[in-house]
């Protein structure tokens, strides 16, 4: 009978009755082994059944990692696809060969290349297929025991939390709490999970007395005795496995003297079986979590009838159990196998596995396809006979790469170096890098006749560890590695390795990779070329490209594209293209760099060759938008993310998402921007492309006048970009907004401070796209604090290092023409001598450009600059078109700050604008009606704290502003802090900026009107 667990299995309905609305659901199950997991598993699923769900149960194998790759997941799809054949098969149309590393019999597993972006591109298919079967059916899929999982499994399974949008399905994975101790791989995917707010957790707590002896009353038919259920409660503590043994075990008159130690408890019932049965325990045991029947007859040698009476003994104990297909065997509970596994004597145990592996290898069909090889390495590796177990372990790493289960890969590849020195030299003679490594660098022999080397197998384990991200243990393998090249001069293979060595210390945080970089081209440098040699000169230019862009790094890419022409490279060839047609834009060459650019990426996509095309998709309208042609990057960026998708480049998905951002933003349709914005941060895997999105938000934000939301975004982009790895692409942006920020708060000098930092790093060729918006930011900020006193001392200079830098600065477009000419123009007003003939040239400059909102930016300020000469009624006709068409631009944009801009000098011009009012914010960015045209009314200023603020942005203190207001110093100081709480600001330097901002006190009144 089913006892218990009520609330447990509600939450569990109700949670398969969202699912079944829609809604996708994942629920975590956790509990103490014995506590009733299970139990409450199979009740529910029975439950969902009569509901009509499909449920496929999949299941962790005990052997770790030398267990199939995903096993789970496996057992789970192959349980789908019986279930709904139909169904199935259209949601994995197409993709059926990458989807074989899940589900061999789909077809054979395609041999594309192995990176980084492989296991995330399969996660992404299975996600997708899991959705669409879940389509119009409700899915329930059950994965036990993850605390037994392979880490590509854990994997598989945060993704699938993480991403799942849609369908009817509902996932529900199980562990075994009491053994995620504090090193247990697990720990850190439940605090992962735990994050998310879609993930339910689950802990089943022991049964209470009431509970016991309804379960007792259950296993023995009738009512017992109290004092054995408090007897029974006492000993097993409410754990449902140990009351089911200790009331069998007091029912079959074994109680007395039943030892208390867990290890006892659990074996009582198996040495109380004949000897033929506690045998076949036993090799059932250390066979694995199930064992095939065929198997167990070979290893057990027992003849038929023998085996048969023993697995029945074994069976009617409810020791052993069959498996549902009813080919095998497992122990009914894991406990009670450990139990039995952990009292072999080790001479015991790696016999049992010389004779599994003998049995496998006279028979391959005793096992199934798929699991053969794993099995074997497993076994052979465990009887301790290296000459065997190397091969087999070896085989296996190779099936762990092509699943895209590059940690198991690892663990495989760690395990043969560490056989390598036991193997005969015969077998070590015998094996060849190209049956085994995918990865191993050019030495100038032939792959197909050379021996495997030891090195050759450190290449392998050093790039599987940076695919799974296990990057420590990859960085200790080629440190390993270079130190016996000491020995061994190999400069192609050191290269190599240093190349390696740059992308992990790049991806631990460690520093930027150059030297590590640098060091391999030393060893390279002279030698004919190789695919080692284009490698390194293809990576060099990427990372200066990135760092220090210029003359050096077009060579490199040059050199490197010519290398792998030579060498047949093609990978890396398209690679160096991408990085040279890049350089090409940035030097001037605008259409043949983007033409090579284009052209590289249709080559990709024919030649199927995803992570270039997936570059390709980022770089190309990267270029564009660079170039001020935002419109011709938005299409090829919504093909990009569906591309990335597609093939599960995340990094890739996320760069475009922000790529898109900035383009959205470009063309005035900000509220997609942000959204793109956020796909950035969603869909990445790694911190630098959640950097980018958090960097595009806060300049949406700041854009909009939320200053605080700008400076939270922008401290979350620097804690994902880092301080180890500076690039001009995120230093100069994140320099522009931190000045925009500082400004809009009335940090002044906190603005000057950013941009001597960013001055200091200066602008490196092609890098004029961060470099005009950050000096426009700087010298707008200048000029807007113009009548600040506290902005006074040191101008002089900030304006002149502005102009110089303005000067070295390169153009190379019109977009950047025309900041070049806004950014000067910008100087003049900061000068006081801007005119509305320079403000006329600006706008004339972005008419021509698809930028509406810098366009309405220039507009308002040639209208400031035509009310400013005391224009004559033509002049302010025109200055109040210009003022509606930057208005409309602001209002649509929800740009605050401008649309407030606008409406204070159409008030003090006397201009009536056919416009709503625009708003003014109140604390925090929040609009607030306009309640007169006067702004200082609007904020609630009284006529008092009005003079009180006027004489606060000149500088005074509260005893001047006393002195001069006839009132105490005390009033004074009540007067600011009132001041302070209705502009919501920190400090005084904070409210003159406010109210220098809003022209609440103009140094001249702007027309004879005006004054009158």
């Amino acid at each position: 009978m089913f006892v218990g667990r009520t609330d447990e299995l509600d939450t569990l309905k109700d949670a398969l009755a969202r699912a079944a609305a829609g809604e996708p659901q994942a629920l975590l199950l956790g509990g103490e082994a014995g506590v009733g997991k299970t139990r409450l598993v199979e009740e529910f699923a029975a439950a969902a059944c009569r509901r009509g769900a499909v449920v496929a149960v999949g299941g962790c194998v005990e052997i770790g990692a030398d267990g199939l790759p995903f096993a789970p997941f496996s057992t789970a799809l192959r349980a789908l696809r019986e279930a709904l054949p139909e169904e199935f098969a259209a949601a994995g149309a197409g993709q059926e060969e990458e989807l074989a590393r899940l589900l061999p019999e789909l077809g054979e597993a395609t041999s594309s290349r192995h990176d980084e972006q492989g296991m995330a591109r399969l996660f992404e298919l299975t996600v997708r297929l899991l959705e669409r079967v879940a389509a119009a059916h409700t899915v329930v899929l059950v994965l036990e025991d993850l605390h037994w999982a392979d880490a590509s499994t854990r994997h598989l399974l945060a993704y699938l939390f993480r991403t799942l949008r849609t369908g009817r399905l509902l996932v529900l994975a199980s562990y075994r709490a009491d053994d995620i101790h504090r090193r247990h791989p697990m720990r850190p995917l439940l605090a992962e999970l735990d994050r998310l707010r879609t993930v339910r957790r689950l802990e089943l707590a022991r049964f209470t007395r009431e509970e016991v002896a309804r379960q007792i009353a259950g296993i023995l038919a009738t009512e017992p005795d109290p004092a054995q259920v408090d007897d029974i409660f006492e000993r097993s503590d409410g754990n449902a496995f140990f009351v089911e043994e200790l009331a069998v075990a007091a029912c079959q008159g074994c109680c007395p003297g039943l030892p208390d130690s867990l290890r006892d408890l659990l074996l009582v019932r198996v040495e109380a079986l004949p000897e033929s049965a506690q045998r076949v325990a036993r090799i059932v045991a250390e066979g694995g979590s199930t064992v095939e029947y065929r198997l167990i007859a070979a290893v057990a040698q027992l003849t038929e009838d023998d085996l048969i009476e023993a697995l029945r003994a074994a069976v009617g104990a409810n020791i052993l159990t069959a498996t549902t297909g009813g080919d095998g065997y497992r122990f009914r509970h894991s406990l009670v196998r450990e139990a039995v596994a952990d009292d072999l004597l080790p001479g015991e145990r790696s016999r049992l596995n010389r004779r599994y592996a003998e049995a496998v290898e006279t028979d391959p069909t005793l096992v199934p396809a798929d699991a053969r090889v794993m099995r074997l390495a497993s076994y052979w590796y465990h009887a301790h006979d290296a000459a065997r177990a190397l091969p087999a372990v070896l085989d296996a790493s190779v099936v762990a790469r092509r699943r895209h289960a590059y940690t198991e890969q690892l663990r495989l590849l760690e395990r043969a170096m560490e056989l390598w020195d036991s193997a005969p030299d015969e077998v070590r003679a015998a094996l060849r890098p190209v049956d085994y490594t995918d990865v191993y660098p050019p030495c100038g022999c032939d792959p197909a006749t050379t021996p495997l080397r030891y090195l050759d197998l450190m290449a392998e384990a050093a790039v599987a560890g940076r695919f799974c991200g296990e990057r420590e243990r990859a960085l200790k393998i080629t440190k390993k590695a270079l130190r016996l090249l000491q020995d061994e001069p190999d400069p192609l293979r050191a290269a190599w390795f240093w190349v390696q060595r740059s992308r992990l210390v790049q991806a631990l945080a460690r520093g930027d990779g150059w030297q590590e970089l640098a060091n391999a081209q030393d060893l390279v440098r002279g030698l004919p070329p190789s695919e080692v040699h284009a490698d390194v000169l293809a990576n060099v230019a990427g990372w200066s490209m990135l760092h220090r862009p210029g003359p050096e790094a077009f060579a490199a890419a040059e050199r490197a594209v010519e290398y792998a022409r030579m060498v047949g490279a093609r990978e890396i060839e398209l690679n160096a293209r991408i990085t040279l047609g890049c350089l090409m834009v940035d030097a001037g060459d605008v259409e043949s760099g983007l033409a090579e650019t284009a052209r590289v990426m249709e080559t990709a996509l024919q030649e199927g060759v995803a992570h270039v095309a997936g570059r390709a998709h980022v770089n190309l309208p990267s270029e564009l938008e660079s170039v001020g042609r935002s419109r011709e990057a938005v299409p090829i960026l919504r093909e990009g993310i569906a591309f990335a998708r597609k093939y599960g480049l995340l990094d890739s998905e996320a760069w475009i998402w922000g790529n898109l951002s900035d383009s959205l933003y470009a063309l005035g349709q900000w509220d997609e921007a942000a959204e793109a914005a956020s796909g950035a941060l969603g869909s990445a895997a790694s911190a630098k492309p959640r950097g980018s999105g958090a960097l595009r938000l806060a300049h949406i934000a700041l854009a909009r006048g939320d200053a605080a939301e700008a400076g939270r975004q922008l401290a979350i982009s620097h804690a994902h970009y880092g301080t180890h790895d500076p690039m001009p692409q995120q230093l100069l942006p994140i320099a522009r907004i931190a000045i925009g920020v500082a400004a809009e708060e009335g940090r002044i000098l906190d603005a000057r401070v950013e941009l001597d930092r960013a001055l200091a790093v200066g602008f490196p060729p092609g890098t004029q796209r961060y470099g005009w918006p950050l000096l426009l930011a700087a010298a707008t900020t200048e000029a807007d604090a113009r009548a600040l006193p506290v902005a006074a001392d040191g101008r002089a200079d900030v304006l002149d290092r502005l102009a110089q830098a303005a000067r070295k600065l390169t153009t190379g477009a019109p977009v950047w023409d025309a900041y070049e000419r806004w950014t000067r123009a910008e100087l003049h007003r900061a000068h006081g001598t801007d005119t509305a003939a320079v403000w006329s040239d600006v706008v004339t400059d972005f008419e021509c450009l698809d930028r509406p909102y810098d366009l309405a930016r220039v507009r308002r300020r040639l209208a400031q600059a035509l009310l400013e000469e005391a224009a004559g009624d033509d002049e302010r006709d025109r200055a109040t078109e210009l003022l509606r068409l930057a208005g409309a631009v602001a209002d649509h944009l929800g740009a605050h700050p401008l649309a407030e801009a606008v409406a204070l000098l159409a008030q003090r011009a006397r201009l009536t604008l056919t416009l709503p009012h625009a708003r003014l914010r109140s604390r925090g960015g929040t609009p607030v009606p306009r309640q007169a045209l006067d702004p200082a009314e609007s904020l609630g200023l009284t006529n008092r704290e009005r003079d009180v603020l006027r004489l606060v942005s000149t500088g005074r203190t509260n005893r001047q502003i006393a002195e001069e207001l006839f009132i105490s110093p005390k009033t004074a100081s009540v007067h600011v802090s009132n001041i302070l709480s209705k502009l919501g600001v920190a400090g005084r330097g904070e409210a003159a900026a406010v109210a220098h901002r809003l022209g609440l006190f103009p140094a001249e009144p702007l027309t004879a009107e005006a004054r009158g």
